[in-house]
């Protein structure tokens, strides 16, 4: 996983409240056997016409917020089935952190799981930041994980995060790396363990 230290970067505001997995990647992006071209699938119905084509009138179609790092979202953002793909989509797509005031509890593990920062703020401070997201001149935010802040057009926010999330991030640890940093220590206590308890050997 790709550590997550500072990022600044372009923030698109999402505010529609029970954006579900479904809308964020459609089931017929879940057919296939690897994760490839999920990017596409992100949003899909939102982003693409009937045809396919771009729609115009969508945020992320619109000259200044293609590339976007950021999403500020609505409420209980990520709530319906619990596909991973849906991270998956939105971290191939490019985006690096979540900013809303709630999140479905599958997708929100699912997040820390695959390194995607999902940051939880009170209403006012999401309501401030989607003002800022939706302005051309004031769409750009930095998130500075290890201090625990955004900041974005004169605004700094301060927000809170579980300390095993927040490290696993910083290092750009799974769950398999979190595990496999304790190597030694494991090793060790096996060692005692069998000592203690030769007949299991």
């Amino acid at each position: 996983m790709a550590a997550f230290t500072t990022v600044e970067g372009i923030a698109a505001p999402l505010p529609a409240a029970n954006i579900d997995t479904d809308v964020i990647m459609p089931k017929q992006f879940l057919k296939g056997i690897t994760r490839g071209g999920l990017d596409r699938g992100l949003l899909h119905d939102l982003r693409f016409d009937e045809e396919g084509q771009p729609r115009s009138d969508f945020i992320l179609n619109q000259p200044a917020w293609q590339g976007a790092s950021f999403l500020v979202v609505g409420d209980n953002f990520g709530c319906g089935s619990s596909r991973e793909h849906a991270v998956w989509g939105l971290m191939q797509y490019g985006v690096r952190a979540l900013i809303g005031t709630s999140y479905a509890g599958i997708f929100f593990d699912n997040c820390a799981r695959n390194g995607l920062l999902a940051i939880t703020l009170p209403a006012a401070d999401v309501a401030a930041l989607q003002a800022c997201a939706a302005q051309p001149y004031s769409n750009r935010l930095r998130i500075d994980l290890a201090r625990q802040t955004i900041e974005a057009a004169g605004l700094a926010i301060h927000f809170d995060i579980d300390p095993l999330r927040k490290q696993a991030l910083l290092l750009g640890l799974d769950a398999v790396g979190q595990t496999l940093a304790l190597r030694d220590d494991i090793l060790a206590f096996q060692q005692r363990h069998f000592e203690a308890n030769p007949w299991l050997r």
